[in-house]
């Protein structure tokens, strides 16, 4: 069957097995959409579903015949010639397309020059710029947990517990390692930037330092997702499932996790008050072995 718009695209339509010429009779069906039904005497129907714009203009004559040739094995395939070229956007049911010119335009985008990427597909841009500023944000916040870490591992503090604990939070180098992982994958480029100093004492006139530090870590971790969901947003208006799915599979999950434990340490923090009750919850981190 070929139509009268355009080069031909082949679409191929699976029968069941058959012996001997095959006779297709093309019948029109009601509307409102115009139907073909190709059948013979060896195996049921098969069913063409075209637009009404499209079926006016096939030239195949109505409630004519094809002939095609004797199959001598089991199962074959009905090869039917449809147009493509100014009514590519028709959709046609029941059938598969052979991109012959789709393949052309995605080879006229393959870059040629050395510094370009050879993956890179429906990236843009913005999604690219933003998963640099979560490498940021991710290396920041590490450089945060180091200090902490460093802080409670002096001898005159010897809070060992909250050492362990900032130490095994500093996950954040993970994240800055699959970020950048992710970001070369796509064919973009990773620019770091700079890292801001963070404090080295953490004692507080009020708090003191085991709960102000956790506050803190508390408030890391909620701007490390809020800046996950801003990139998830900028995936999303950008049309980019792949990044989206990424995001949430690989970090969002997990640091709704990580919010509620510490969110926990908190509130039994402000309750065990100074003194024994922090060396006791140092004591349940130390054996707990605690990752954030």
């Amino acid at each position: 069957m070929s139509g009268t718009f355009g080069n031909p695209r082949p679409v191929r339509l699976f029968s069941s097995h058959f012996d001997g010429d095959l006779l297709a009779s093309v019948m029109p069906l009601p509307a409102p959409t115009s139907r073909f039904s190709i059948s013979s005497p060896w195996h049921s129907p098969s069913v063409l579903s075209f637009p009404a714009a499209a079926a006016d203009r096939l030239s195949v004559p109505l409630h004519s015949e094809l002939r095609f040739p004797r199959r001598s094995s089991k199962g074959g395939a009905l090869v039917i010639s449809m147009a493509s070229g100014e009514s590519d956007s028709l959709p046609i049911y029941g059938g598969v397309f052979r991109p012959f010119e789709e393949i052309k335009q995605e080879l006229a985008l393959v870059p040629s020059g050395p510094d370009k990427s050879l993956a890179r597909q429906k990236y843009s841009e913005m999604c690219e710029v933003a998963l640099n500023e979560q490498i940021n944000v991710e290396y920041n916040v590490s450089y945060v947990y180091h200090a902490m870490f460093a802080y409670f591992d002096r001898d005159n503090i010897a809070l060992t517990g909250f050492a362990n604990f900032f130490e095994s939070s500093d996950e954040k180098r993970d994240h800055v390692v699959n970020l950048m992982e992710y970001q070369n994958k796509r064919g973009g480029r990773v620019k770091l930037q700079s890292i801001l100093m963070p404090l080295s004492e953490y004692d507080h006139p009020e708090k003191e330092d085991a709960l102000h530090a956790m506050e803190l870590s508390l408030s890391l971790e909620k701007l490390t997702n809020e800046k996950l969901l801003n990139l998830h947003r900028v995936a999303q208006q950008c049309h980019d499932a792949q990044l989206a799915d990424f995001i949430d599979s690989d970090f969002l999950r997990k640091q709704v996790g990580d919010i509620e434990k510490i969110s926990e340490y908190v509130a039994q923090l402000r309750r065990v008050g100074k003194g024994y009750g922090v060396w006791h919850f140092d004591q349940m981190l130390l054996q707990k072995k605690v990752v954030a």
